[in-house]
């Protein structure tokens, strides 16, 4: 099976559009008939053949209405060949319109040339395979999967969308031998299809995009592993360095059930908003160095540069003062000056080897770039103006 999310998907459309389609039998719609009179050995003149694909499409805006409608629409148009499979299927399409004629055939395939309107788990799996078969055909299928640190999920899956999910490793069915054996270890698979061979290397783009998520999500500072492990089509596991940095020693991140939906909607506004260039991609550079610093004073310049990057026209003037009037209340403000500024002299005792690592000194490097985590992640979902500067200023003349 190559999707699993859309087999569910179109599973429980099936039981639903089932349910509906029997209503409207007992309700006295009729399914209408043709003479087919091709002789078989069970009638050797000729039958009648249930039409039942016209039925199903006469009833297409009744059943759109489902719930489990969009989800399956919106699977199936990222099918890599479904004109392919609407053309097995007899059906012609504008390119818009291919998902809704694809779940038409669907139906009319599971339910060919029968009048009851029942979910049949044979007759499903054998239209499935039809459709899988046919449009992933010359599609090869490639599966990653890497440790994700710092990170414990309560529910045994936790899908984000194209293929890509966080799952808890001891439900895997199938892995690396040489994944962690922690009960609660949690790690990110994700399935391609591909026609040209380059699913590896896109599978390295969107494991960067969520590692960055996860890092912007929570202060634990959830890291993938630096290794993943990938096969293609059934082959053996083989091993991908990911070059993703250390992780500091630090708590973990509970994922419970009731933030699965923020976290899955985060991952995506980060996967569409992340700038490839510009002030704002260099901070988030900046900011994801820092994460991977052995210590947080090896930290501290990382994440003093990205600040300058956001906040400063020059050097660091203006920087405290900027950061406080968006990351704190007014009457905070003058504490979170004072910090910044403690934490830009301290730049340059550490930089002389004054500096001993000291838990107030952790807390110090820890606040500013909690800071400036907040500050992306609020940029990226677009609850802030990209143009901080300007933000910073009006909030400051306010007061």
């Amino acid at each position: 099976m190559h999707n699993r999310a859309l087999h569910d998907s179109l599973a429980a459309f099936v039981q639903e559009a089932a349910w509906q389609l029997a209503e409207e039998v007992s309700g006295g719609a009729e399914i209408p008939f043709e003479l087919d009179a091709t002789p078989t050995r069970s009638a050797p003149l000729y039958c009648y053949r249930p039409l039942t694909g016209r039925f199903i499409a006469q009833r297409s805006t009744m059943l759109s209405r489902l719930p489990t409608y969009p989800q399956a629409a919106r699977l199936l148009a990222a099918l890599p060949d479904l004109p392919a499979y609407l053309a097995k299927r007899g059906r012609r399409a504008a390119a818009h319109e291919h998902p809704d004629a694809a779940l038409q055939a669907f139906l009319g395939a599971v339910w060919a040339d029968v009048t009851d309107f029942v979910y049949d788990e044979q007759r499903f799996s054998a239209a499935y395979r039809e459709l899988e078969d046919t449009a992933y055909s010359g599609c090869a299928l490639s599966v990653v999967i890497t440790p994700v640190d710092g990170l414990v999920i309560e529910s045994d899956e936790v899908a984000l969308g194209e293929g890509l999910s966080l799952v808890r490793a001891i439900t895997l069915e199938q892995a690396p031998g040489t994944l962690p054996e922690d009960p609660h270890q949690t790690v990110a698979v994700l399935a391609l299809e591909s026609k040209d061979g380059n699913a590896l290397e896109a599978a390295g783009r969107r494991l960067k995009r969520l590692q960055t998520a996860l890092r912007l999500w929570d202060d634990a500072e959830p890291a993938l592993g630096p290794t993943a492990y990938a096969k293609t089509d059934g082959s053996a596991w083989m091993t991908i360095p990911l070059a993703t940095g250390m992780r500091r020693p630090s708590g973990d991140c509970l994922l419970s059930s009731e933030e699965e939906d923020p976290l899955r909607a985060f991952c995506g506004l980060v996967a569409r908003r992340t700038p490839r260039a510009g002030e704002l991609a260099w901070a988030l550079r900046r900011f994801e160095l820092g994460c991977e610093r052995s210590s947080a004073v090896e930290a501290l310049t990382d994440w003093l540069l990205a600040a300058r990057a956001l906040f400063a026209e020059e050097g660091y003037e203006h920087v405290a003062e900027r950061l406080a009037a968006i990351c704190a209340e007014p009457s905070d403000r003058p504490r979170l000056e004072h910090r910044v500024k403690e934490a830009i002299s301290l730049e340059r005792a550490a930089m002389c080897g004054f500096v001993r690592r000291s838990q107030e000194v952790d807390d110090l490097v820890e606040e500013l770039g909690g800071c400036l985590r907040a500050v992306l992640r609020d940029v990226l979902c677009g609850h802030l103006d990209p143009a901080l500067r300007k933000v910073a200023d009006a909030l400051v003349e306010q007061v």
